[in-house]
């Protein structure tokens, strides 16, 4: 009965370790670097953030397709493009990048620390 728990605590650790993590292939950029980015017109900018959130506030060029609706809208983003994701805080965002690789983009970008670290 005690190496079940272990066991069980082993799991539940090790799922959130793996949610922190990026996913292959995916490259992680930060706000100086997006502030850079943000005139390439080769470029396409999803902020994966709540109708609500987005609305509050959100960087210009930025489209907001919300992560829960991302499997639904998912074929109006181009997959010839670099597509750069920013969230809030960078996890929803990491797991839209996640999402987007399983769906075969190949050239995704993950904005670390999201809104949070975002200054004009």
């Amino acid at each position: 009965m005690v190496y079940f728990k272990f066991i069980i605590l082993a799991i539940i650790l090790f799922y959130l370790i793996q949610r922190m993590f990026p996913a292959k292939g995916v490259r992680n950029i930060s706000t100086e670097e997006l502030k850079n980015e943000l005139k390439n017109k080769n470029k396409e900018f999803v902020d994966v953030r709540t109708q609500a959130e987005f609305k509050g506030n959100h960087i210009r060029g930025f489209k907001n397709i919300p992560l829960h609706q991302l499997n639904q809208k998912i074929k109006i983003l181009s997959k010839e493009k670099e597509i750069i994701v920013i969230c809030q805080s960078g996890m929803r965002s990491n797991k839209a990048c996640k999402i987007l690789k399983k769906h075969g983009y190949k050239n995704v970008s993950n904005v670390k620390g999201g809104m949070n670290a975002w200054t004009y």
